[in-house]
């Protein structure tokens, strides 16, 4: 399986690189978004790609653009990514990694929902018997389920940045006191929905996030990906126990071998190995296969 790490398409206006996708734009009202097979870690873009990855992202996106559709619209088009672009070297760069959709303005914040005690959330409450703010019961171990789904927005950071975490009256600042609770209702909902299907299929949502954007109107979208492996936590529901982290369908394999390298968490961040990349790999199909299995 040949790796896009950076798609090159000349035919359109090329917008901005992201840790993962590439921007184009197609025409006032549209745009086109690649996803390449570009890994982050540590808030610092690999130099090794991860094959096939930009595919599960597209393909698991879609999914769940089109079963969770009726609790928000969201951003995708009917239009086929190979129908913008014009030589068959641009249109194999696109071909079942790419999103063709509406140019909307998107809100400052990612929406993250946590369902289970777990990562930077387990460190918090550790300290300070409560979760960006929000007080829980004492005596929660980690990764245990929380009463419920906690919604706590972080800002969007520049690339090379930490995001941090606000709270939600922080939100209603940047936002507006509206919006930002129809921005709440809607990430609670979507996580909700997905967490009870993903559970049919033996996957755990522990967290994940979410973006939103408005169109000229005012009328809010679900945009960027959603639910992937790259922006939530998978956990195999058969491997999870209450007081240990469980093995996630995610970058976990890179992240140890990271960790391990003695690498200071700075750019250029080393070559990972190929043999890491592959048990990546087929780390995110495997989550795929589940959720999508009929």
């Amino acid at each position: 399986m040949t790796a896009l790490y950076e798609s090159h398409l000349t035919s359109l206006p090329f917008l901005h690189r992201g840790k993962v996708r590439d921007i184009y734009a197609v025409d006032d009202q549209h745009l086109l978004i690649v996803q390449t097979d570009r890994l982050s870690a540590f808030d610092v873009i690999l130099p090794s790609p991860v094959p096939g990855k930009g595919e599960v992202l597209t393909t698991l996106s879609n999914f769940w653009f089109g079963k969770l559709g009726h609790i928000i619209p969201n951003h995708l088009t009917f239009i086929t990514p190979e129908s913008v672009v014009k030589t068959d070297a641009e249109r194999a760069q696109v071909a079942g990694r790419a999103f063709v959709v509406k140019r909307l303005q998107p809100l400052p914040i990612e929406a993250i929902v946590r369902g289970y005690l777990v990562g930077s959330g387990w460190k918090d409450y550790q300290k300070t018997g409560a979760v960006c703010g929000i007080p829980l019961p004492a005596g929660l171990r980690e990764a245990q389920k929380l009463p419920q789904p906690l919604f706590t927005p972080s800002t969007k950071a520049a690339m090379g940045e930490h995001d941090e975490n606000i709270s939600f009256e922080q939100a209603v600042q940047l936002l507006g006191a509206a919006r930002a609770d129809e921005v709440r209702t809607a990430t609670l909902a979507l996580y909700t929905e997905a967490a009870e299907y993903a559970a049919t299929k033996g996957i755990i949502i522990a967290d994940t996030k979410f973006e939103f954007g408005v169109d000229n109107a005012g009328k809010m979208y679900l945009i960027d990906e959603a639910l992937t492996p790259d922006s939530s936590r998978f956990w195999p529901a058969d491997q999870y126990q209450v007081g240990s982290n469980p093995p996630s369908f995610d970058k976990q394999f890179v992240r140890d071998w990271l960790e391990a390298s003695g690498w200071n968490k700075k750019p250029p961040a080393p070559v990972v190995p190929a043999d890491v990349l592959q048990k990546t790999s087929a780390k995110y199909s495997e989550a795929l296969q589940r959720l999508m299995a009929a």
